[in-house]
């Protein structure tokens, strides 16, 4: 048996020790709340009667307000900054500048280490600064921070600032960067190229296509996009003694408190504490620390007192990490029969300005993983690089690579389909991994553990109805409208590159079972998810089980991030109960004097087999030292997971108009085990209304020429709305769990915006295609505004959204 071999077999049989625990569990104890069951989320109480904490609701006493001065050029030298004026306006209590957070000995976040330039030197790029320091890169980007008695003293302060610029040559796009004798971003990035990747076998691949009997190609641009959480990020900073504790809104409490460590001078993690509330969405965007999370943790600690900085909507918009930004020439090869005989890919990720550690790894590393998907692709060509701009930095953003490459090969699969004039379903079904070939590695030396894709292409052709389509058509042309449809088979890696979480399970004698961890709630019901998972075990009521998140004090992992909260961090849950039920039987026998062996626990109560003699398991607890039971688990998984879907759609086009309506969605998702099936509905169903709004209409837009932000409001960046689509048929296959994990889940909170963005463009392209334009309806670039799909009709396409360099 090969190691990936031995080693998915090992996983699977600890997946099935582990399912046997939890129906034993389930079936003693977990009544209606255990773990497959849809329950209402034990999150929602609090929040639909406005009793959230966010850290806009925490006020500490003596608490100061910061504001930033931000720059409105997108590349200029600072000459002068004059903060006089600033510091005599009433109230203020200091302002902070980009060379006094250098002098003090703020350091920058860092760019990681492991990337390359063309040239084979390590990848180097702007300092990510506190605040700007000599030099701004982009509009937006903070300059000088004013802290004040209130938000309004402040914000009359910041307008008192004068900065003196020398403009400097500004690259706005990807064609200004890569031009021959562009003005360079940085030094260290000779041709503005900061890094660049390649994989596979360039010649075997070139060989292959010229052997094919088909070979096809697209242009994609995968536009720049906001990802727009209903909160934005809030920070607020006090010193405690000897330690600086900062609660903001963050997927990632852990990693904040690292990179604050890192960064302010005198602290390490031991004397910086992050506190994470309730969070209005991340979605990737609250990943990691910002310069502004430094700039309010050094405020406090020069000012000796609490410092809050709240975002408006703007400075999302502007400062924020964006997503996607990516431009790709993809190129297929097949032979006769349709099988695929090799993938060619070149692509330039726009990075922004002064990119961190997640903008080189989505489009170098974690996008090409998942590239070839669920098919059975021989050979890749792949050549990307990531390019400087005078932008906001690219960041996660739901899907974080995924969405961009699974976009590319399913533009790819219907291309080829409607140059061979076969079915698009057809063409996929022939090149789908086989479920025999599991455990498969792809092209990236990826292992997919176990998969059965052809099922699922099955299952969503049947809801969807795909051989009633015809008719479907006939119908809508009667009334005046183009009808098309499209299919995405696709799957995704999840993990977030780090497979193990750590769960605290307190038992306290007052009647509680807390569950502490470093994942994050951030709207996606995770917390429902633990308690039915700990309730599968103990069998105590739900209202009984409370989940800790967002205390570094507590505990500390990787965070929430790459779809892993439930696979790793309710591993851990699961793990951490168990241990922790065995611990207590120990103390069971003690107290009832009788071996462990003869102990039994039911629902809350231990009891020696064969008598009524028992004890509570909160009982138990408050005989202990502290009158707690405390318990530690760690689940690590074997590998990422490997969720995956057939998803299909049907559009209307309005020929007079350009609009575009989603006229029916249907998908068939395998995220293996389930354990809150009202909550992965939400997740797949809400993901798909993000992809569709990449599909349809969100876009930011930035003037070539001088940088600026044109779409910096929700007045010109246009969110999916409800009246855009008819609903969804969502369905879930868990015949097939993750043989990785201990529950045998897959992860879910990206599957949907993956899927849902190449189904409705290939529909949409459908629909146009069958007006009469054949493959020249390939050209149309996202978003497919009405504007977009009128012009078209006319036959107007955009321009080569190549750079100079293709």
């Amino acid at each position: 048996m090969s190691g990936d071999a031995g080693s998915a077999a090992k996983a699977a049989s600890r997946a099935a020790d582990a399912a046997g625990v939890a129906a034993a569990a389930a079936a003693e104890g977990a009544g209606r709340f255990g773990s497959g069951r849809a329950v209402r989320r034990v999150e929602d109480p609090a929040l639909v009667r406005g009793e959230g904490r966010f850290t806009d609701d925490v006020t500490l006493p003596r608490q100061a307000w910061l504001v930033f001065a931000r720059s409105d050029r997108a590349h200029a030298r600072i000459t002068a900054i004059d903060t006089a004026a600033a510091k005599a306006t009433p109230g203020v209590v200091a302002v902070f500048t980009g060379a006094d957070l250098a002098a003090a000995g703020v350091k920058p976040l860092q760019l990681p280490a492991g990337f390359r330039r063309p040239d084979g030197q390590p990848a180097s790029a702007p300092p990510k600064q506190p605040l700007a320091h000599e030099v701004v890169r982009y509009v937006g980007e903070p300059v000088a921070a004013v802290v004040a008695e209130s938000r309004s003293a402040a914000r009359a302060a910041v307008t008192a600032i004068v900065v003196e610029y020398e403009e400097l040559p500004v690259v706005a796009t990807l064609v200004a960067a890569l031009a021959s004798g562009a003005p360079e971003v940085w030094p260290g990035a000779p041709g503005n190229v900061v890094a660049e990747a390649r994989y596979g076998d360039a010649k075997a691949a070139a060989a292959a296509f010229d052997k094919a009997a088909v070979r096809v190609a697209v242009t994609i641009d995968n536009q720049r996009l906001a990802p727009s959480p209903m909160e934005p990020r809030s920070v607020l900073a006090h010193v405690e003694g000897e330690r600086l504790t900062v609660r903001l809104s963050s997927q990632m409490p852990s990693g904040v408190r690292d990179s604050l460590a890192a960064a302010l001078p005198g602290r390490t993690v031991d004397n910086v504490r992050v506190l994470v509330g309730d969070v209005g969405g991340g979605f990737g965007m609250k990943t990691g620390a910002y310069p502004e999370d430094i700039v309010v943790a050094w405020a406090a600690l020069s000012t000796g007192r609490p410092v809050k900085w709240q975002a408006d909507r703007l400075e999302e918009f502007t400062s924020a990490n964006h997503g996607r930004d990516a431009v790709s020439r993809a190129e297929l090869a097949l032979d006769a029969a349709g099988r695929v005989l090799a993938l060619r890919v070149r692509t330039w990720a726009n990075v922004g300005a002064s990119p961190g550690a997640v903008a080189l790894v989505i489009p170098l590393m974690i996008g090409p993983w998942v590239i070839t998907s669920v098919y059975d692709v021989p050979l890749v060509d792949l050549h990307l690089s990531a390019v400087l701009t005078h932008r906001m930095a690219i960041g996660a953003y739901r899907g974080a690579g995924r969405p961009e490459s699974i976009y590319l090969i399913e533009r790819l699969m219907d291309a080829a389909a409607r140059e061979m004039k076969l079915d698009p379903a057809e063409l996929r079904r022939r090149n789908l991994v086989r479920a025999a070939q599991m455990p498969y590695t792809n092209a990236l030396k990826q292992v997919y553990d176990s998969g059965q894709f052809e099922r699922m292409l099955d299952q969503g052709l049947a809801l969807a109805d795909w051989a009633g389509f015809t008719a479907r058509r006939e119908a809508s042309k009667a009334r005046g409208r183009l009808r098309g449809r499209g299919v995405a088979t696709f799957l995704e890696w999840t993990g977030g590159n780090v497979l193990e979480e750590d769960v605290r399970v307190d038992v306290t004698g007052d009647g509680f079972i807390e569950l502490s961890s470093a994942t994050m709630a951030m709207g996606q019901g995770i917390a429902t998810s633990y308690v039915q998972l700990a309730h599968d075990i103990f069998g105590v009521p739900p209202e009984r089980i409370r989940v800790l998140q967002g205390d570094t004090d507590r505990v500390n992992g990787f965070g929430s991030a790459g779809s892993r909260s439930l696979f790793t961090g309710g591993g851990a849950v699961h793990v951490a109960s168990v241990r922790c039920v065995e611990e207590a039987t120990k103390l069971a026998g003690q107290a009832l004097e009788a071996p462990p062996a003869d102990i039994e626990y039911r629902a809350g109560r231990f009891v020696v087999a064969g008598t009524d003699l028992g004890i509570g398991l909160f009982e138990l607890a408050a005989r202990q030292p502290g009158e707690r039971i405390v318990v530690s688990g760690t689940a690590k998984a074997g590998g990422p997971s490997w969720p995956n879907a057939c998803h299909v759609c049907e559009v209307e086009v309005d020929p007079a108009t350009g609009a575009v309506e989603v006229a029916a969605y249907a998908s068939v998702n395998d995220i293996g085990r389930i354990v809150s099936p009202a909550i992965v509905r939400g997740q797949v169903d809400g993901g798909a209304v993000q992809g569709i709004g990449q599909a349809l209409c969100e876009r930011m837009v930035y003037d070539e020429q001088t940088g600026q932000l044109l779409s910096a409001s929700f007045m010109d960046y246009a969110l999916p709305r409800v009246d855009g689509f008819r609903g969804f048929k969502t369905t879930f296959d868990e015949s097939v769990p993750c043989l990785t994990n201990v529950l045998g889940a897959k992860g879910v909170g990206e599957l949907g915006t993956i899927g849902a963005t190449p189904a409705v463009v290939n529909a949409v392209v459908d629909a146009l295609a069958s007006a009469g334009l054949g493959r020249a309806a390939e050209r149309v670039q996202m978003p497919l505004t009405a504007e977009v799909v009128w012009r078209a009709l006319q036959g107007q396409f955009p321009a080569s959204v190549l750079p100079v360099r293709a």
